[in-house]
């Protein structure tokens, strides 16, 4: 973006109303709500006291047990954003994933999920396990680890990532506060940060148009015959970068893997090849 996400909710400011917000962490590996706390434009704080009121997560919230359940139940009866971090766990009716204990009796993820998509205002799959099952559902799959996208009978709006940048987080949220739903593409994700590919942005793209390419890890050409799945990848990593310094994968001399794809991990393994 031209602008800084902190310019354009600056901007509406007078009409950013707070909205009620449940993060679910279900069967993944907390990597997205780790990402969200590392955020630096707008930071963690700012959007936890500015954006949103964090009504529901299971890692992030003061109270615990029945009472964080009880605050959960309490903000269906809201208008709140649905956030869902990890895939969800099917087998034996979601055991292999439980959130909660309530007057006797275990609250899966599974349950959670259906609970609160049936009455979200919008609801968003934060990372690559939640957009498209991921690492959660990989083979062999014991737990029958399903995305989001087959469990509501909702629209969900995909934000994927291994983990997702916090920019993509907070950016769709201030834009369903301020303007409504995104521009989404055929896969639901926001063209706004996933309207290109790795590729159309990579600043090694000229040593590719001109075929020269890495023949081992630490060369500074293309390093699309080693592997790199950044032409099919659909990201802006190549511009906004993660903890506000110059980290990401190619930056630090490896292939892009694949992770913010659908497929990932097992179709885009293996992850480097020579």
């Amino acid at each position: 973006m031209a602008r800084t996400l902190m310019d354009m909710v600056s901007e509406q400011k007078s009409q950013l109303n707070k909205i009620n917000l449940i993060w679910l962490e279900t069967t993944g590996c907390s990597g997205n709500i780790i990402s969200l706390l590392n955020a630096y434009n707008p930071d963690a704080v700012y959007f936890l006291k500015e954006m949103v009121n964090l009504m529901y997560s299971n890692s992030l919230m003061a109270a615990e047990g029945e009472a964080a359940y009880e605050q959960f139940l309490k903000t269906l009866e809201t208008e709140f954003v649905l956030v869902v971090e990890g895939a969800i766990s099917t087998k034996d009716n979601g055991l292999y994933n439980v959130i909660a204990r309530y007057k006797g009796q275990y609250i899966t993820g599974m349950d959670a999920v259906k609970n609160a998509g049936e009455k979200a205002k919008y609801i968003l799959a934060v990372g690559t396990c939640a957009s498209y099952g991921g690492i959660s559902a990989a083979s062999p799959n014991l737990a029958l680890c399903k995305p989001v996208k087959e469990f509501v009978e909702k629209e969900v709006i995909h934000l994927p990532g291994c983990p997702g940048n916090p920019d993509w987080i907070t950016g769709t949220i201030a834009h369903l506060m301020l303007f409504g739903k995104p521009e989404l593409d055929e896969q639901g994700r926001p063209i706004i940060f996933y309207g290109v590919t790795i590729h159309d942005r990579c600043p090694r793209r000229s040593y590719f148009d001109n075929k020269i390419f890495a023949k081992k890890l630490g060369d500074k050409e293309c390093m699309f015959r080693l592997g790199c799945r950044g032409p099919v990848t659909k990201t802006d990593c190549p511009i906004r970068r993660w903890n506000n310094t110059d980290n990401w994968p190619i930056g630090a001399n490896t292939p892009c893997i694949g992770c913010a794809q659908e497929g990932f991990p097992d179709k885009m393994e293996p992850f480097i090849r020579y």
